[in-house]
Order: structure tokens, then C-alpha cells, then sequence
């Protein structure tokens, strides 16, 4: 998958890794750039359009769909984690699962006719805390372990028709969500970069960061990578049977 002359949606659009992200796809050359956002607004640049997307909107995504005429990579960045919440707090964990999940979901399932025309590639920005969870931050981790399944389905589902789907596995960025943690964080821009090169050479899972690069050996050579090759394998089979 090159960049150059594709065509390219990004939810989050507006800031952080979903800005530095429509600046890297322009820098390699896409046709054209969609940047889904609450609030769009103009960019210097006349082959980004923006979209008024905010993904826990199911008319909104129906809207962006009208206003997208084909499309090659569609990137699920969009994005929330609040830090005040625990495991009780059952509203917090569904506000998270609202964007991290069913947002990526939605999204997802509108485009796919698009995409499988191309056929094209989906890209899900996740995080570490997909793998394995973060204690003072419950709500996030669940809902990033829940778009890394989603994922891991529509790998299996759509690979046997030509779809690509990479998962993200991001480390710390220094963007505004994590502002307050006091940790060394990767640049956004960096991150972009790293994404659409493991895009362009056909990563399954992505790791952009310094921090996430120290587990990519192991996670891509383990019994969990193993599991999911081996279930994805029933796939073919169920349909041979149907």
C-alpha cells in the first residue's frame, strides 16, 4: 500500500496524531485527504476536505458516507480517555466504549463498501493498554481491548478479500489527552510517520514509538499472534461449510 495518489479519511483530525496524520499523508503524496472532525475547519492545503464527524454520531457518519466519493485508507484515530475514573464507574467506562469502540465500529462498518471497491486498508490507532491493562486508567484499557478484537474480526473477516486492517499499539504521545502524565512521550508527528510506514510496508500491528517498539518482537513472534492466526484460520473453513 503507497500513499501517493490515495485517497485518505482520518477521524480526530483536528489535533495531536489525527493532525500530525493528515500532514504526513499530504507530505507523500495522497490525492486527497478527509479530515473527519466535531468542528472542521479549513486547511491551507486544497486536497484535505473536512468532514463534520464526531463518531459517537450514527448521523453524522451517515452524512460524512455522502460526502466521500471513494476512499483507499480510512484511519480510525478519533480518541477519548479521561484519567478521573475507576472500576466502578460504570458511566466512564461507557463513555470510553462510545468512542474508542462502538466510534471505531460505526465508522468502520459505513465505509466498508468504499473500501473493499478499492480494496483499501483500514488503520485502528490503539495503544498498549489494548494488550495489556492500565490500572489507573480501567475504562480506557477496556475499551481499547475491545477495538483491538473488532480489529483482530475484521482482519480475519476481510483479508481473504483484499482489505488490509493494521492495529496501532501507541505508547505514551505528548498530545492534550495525555498532557497530565509525567512520562516520556513520542511526538505526534514521529508517531505519524511510523504509522504510515508500517501501512506502506504491510504491518499487520504497528509499533511507532520508542516504548512500543520494545515489545513488537515479542508480541508478532507469541502465543497471542499465534491464537489469532489460528482462529483466523476458520474463517475460510465456515465458509466452505456454508
Amino acid at each position: 500500500m503507497n500513499i501517493t495518489n490515495k485517497t485518505v479519511l482520518i477521524t480526530g483530525a483536528n489535533r495531536g496524531i489525527g493532525k500530525a496524520l493528515v500532514d504526513e499523508a499530504l507530505r507523500r503524496g495522497a490525492r486527497k485527504v478527509y479530515a473527519g472532525m466535531r468542528s472542521p475547519v479549513q486547511h491551507s492545503d486544497k486536497r484535505v476536505t473536512p468532514l463534520t464527524l464526531d463518531v459517537t454520531s450514527a448521523s453524522q457518519i451517515e452524512g460524512a458516507v455522502k460526502n466521500v466519493e471513494s476512499l483507499d485508507i480510512l484511519i480510525n484515530n478519533a480518541g477519548f480517555l479521561d484519567l478521573r475514573n475507576d472500576l466502578s464507574d460504570r458511566a466512564g467506562i461507557e463513555r470510553h466504549l462510545a468512542v474508542n469502540f462502538f466510534g471505531t465500529y460505526g465508522v468502520t462498518q459505513a465505509f466498508l463498501p468504499l473500501l473493499a471497491r478499492s480494496p483499501g486498508a483500514i488503520v485502528n490507532v490503539l495503544s498498549l493498554a489494548a494488550l495489556a491493562s492500565v490500572p489507573f486508567n480501567p475504562a480506557y484499557s477496556i475499551s481499547k481491548a475491545a477495538a483491538l478484537s473488532l480489529t483482530q474480526l475484521l482482519r480475519a473477516l476481510w483479508a481473504g478479500r483484499g482489505l488490509g486492517v493494521h492495529a496501532v499499539f501507541a505508547g505514551p504521545v505528548d498530545t492534550n489527552m495525555a498532557r497530565s502524565l509525567d512520562i516520556p512521550k513520542a511526538s505526534p508527528e514521529s508517531v505519524a510517520r511510523a504509522i504510515f510506514d508500517g501501512v506502506e510496508k504491510g504491518e499487520e500491528d504497528i509499533f511507532p514509538d520508542p516504548m512500543s517498539e520494545t515489545i513488537a518482537e515479542g508480541w508478532r513472534s507469541g502465543v497471542t499472534k499465534a491464537l489469532e492466526r489460528q482462529f483466523a484460520a476458520f474463517v475460510p473453513q465456515r465458509a466452505a461449510g456454508a
